[in-house]
């Protein structure tokens, strides 16, 4: 599992592929929040608060993590490297877990240099430094679980698909989906907040704005595990059926 954990870190970081997607990440979020006239916008805000930033990042995530995952197990199988791996001493579980870990690394690799803009905000406040701290610890950390269930989503979806567009919009569609689904099912039936608590987005908001509650980790973490459980049963599927 290592091996193949230190194999995709480099395959990202030993070209451009690595350094393009976290430059593309903090571009696109740098002008949504200090630039561009948007409701992410931190300066339009009125307040020292990191609340829109946390508000644009799972949009931000939803194509973001598809397209870095996409290739994890579709470019295996169109170079026949595939059956190469499966024919080694590694369980699926640990395959497919040491991609996930790669991937997941990428992403906090993203989300580090943001802290400059919780600098900025810090600086720019009428009080220095004034800044809601457990907010923003929150809201990183519910950031962070996000991730988690995006790239067990997206690493399932480069695992059925055949074609790695193909696993970029079905990942695409499943992770907004699992954002903003079931919140519109729920206003649709008119229901009360028992079908929205199964979307990621009452949990994520909750935790953005400065609330951890434990229901809130429970669910990130089981939602996670049990899409990288289901990318497992698929791979080992496919092994025994080859």
């Amino acid at each position: 599992m290592i091996a193949i954990y230190f194999k995709e870190l480099k395959g990202y970081f030993s070209t451009l592929t690595g350094y393009l997607i976290i430059a593309l990440f903090l571009l696109v979020s740098g002008l949504m929040t200090f630039v561009m006239d948007s409701d992410s916008n931190l300066l339009n805000y009125g307040f020292a608060d990191m609340t829109p930033f946390f508000m644009l990042l799972p949009w931000l995530f939803i194509f973001l993590i598809p397209a870095v995952c996409m290739r994890s197990f579709t470019a295996e199988r169109e170079l026949g490297t595939l059956e190469l791996l499966i024919t080694r001493p590694i369980a699926a579980w640990q395959l497919v877990l040491g991609k996930y870990l790669a991937v997941f690394t990428l992403v906090l690799f993203a989300l580090i240099p943001t802290l400059i803009y919780v600098i900025s905000i810090g600086i720019l406040g009428e009080q220095s430094f004034n800044l809601d701290t457990g907010s923003t610890i929150s809201g990183y950390l519910g950031a962070i679980l996000s991730s988690l269930i995006f790239i067990a989503i997206a690493i399932w979806c480069s695992i059925i698909a055949y074609n790695q567009i193909v696993a970029f919009l079905l990942a695409a569609v499943i992770c907004f989906f699992f954002y903003f689904g079931f919140e519109g099912i729920a206003g649709y039936l008119n229901t009360d907040n028992t079908v929205t608590a199964l979307g990621m987005k009452y949990h994520y908001e909750s935790m953005a704005r400065g609330v951890i509650d434990t229901r809130d980790l429970i669910y990130f973490i089981s939602v996670a595990a049990f899409f990288y459980l289901l990318g497992v049963f698929t791979l080992e599927n496919s092994i025994d059926k080859s």
